[in-house]
């Protein structure tokens, strides 16, 4: 195992500690892989874990992307509801960037703006308080339940690798 091995591994251990701030860390892990591929004698990973890979990292950014909005529907929500999870998911992470502490901010901010959004349009539909918290909780619930499949699929790609790896 060399140097190029070493990359492989921290780049598992980044991808790791990055979805679990719900940042795109499944695709440090298909670098990782694609390191891995150049730097090991042996056939793995070949291109069928790659593009397995590669498939994982984009099924779990596009539910991640709508994993706020469907929180606010399931919860009886309005279409214009779920559709502010996304706005305020966007928005957030670019704001939240401003929080004095990196990453986390971003994270903070994409659920606070996400919520905030989504309780201001029920707010405005129900005239109920009660009713629009439950809801925009559900924006907020959706994405924490997202962090913990990102993390899960990161763990599962990363154990992949190394046994595939160590195998071989």
């Amino acid at each position: 195992m060399g140097l190029g091995f070493v990359g492989v591994w921290l780049l598992c251990i980044g991808g790791l500690i990055l979805s679990c701030l719900s940042i795109s860390g499944t695709w440090v892990v298909v670098g990782a892989a694609l390191l891995a591929a150049v730097v090991s004698p042996a056939p793995f990973p070949g291109l069928a874990t790659i593009l397995i890979f590669i498939g994982l990292s984009a099924a779990i950014e596009l539910l991640e992307w709508f994993a706020g909005m469907y929180g606010v529907t399931k919860r009886g929500g309005s279409k214009l509801a779920g559709f502010m999870a996304l706005v305020g998911g966007v928005l957030g992470i670019f704001a939240g960037g401003l929080f004095p502490v990196p990453i986390v901010g971003s994270l903070l901010g994409m659920m606070l703006f996400s919520f905030a959004l989504v309780y201001l349009v029920e707010r405005h539909r129900l005239q109920k308080d009660a009713p629009a918290l439950h809801i925009a909780m559900g924006s907020v619930t959706a994405r924490v339940f997202m962090i913990m499949v990102k993390v899960s699929v990161t763990l599962g790609m990363i154990v992949w690798l190394v046994i595939g790896v160590i195998q071989k």
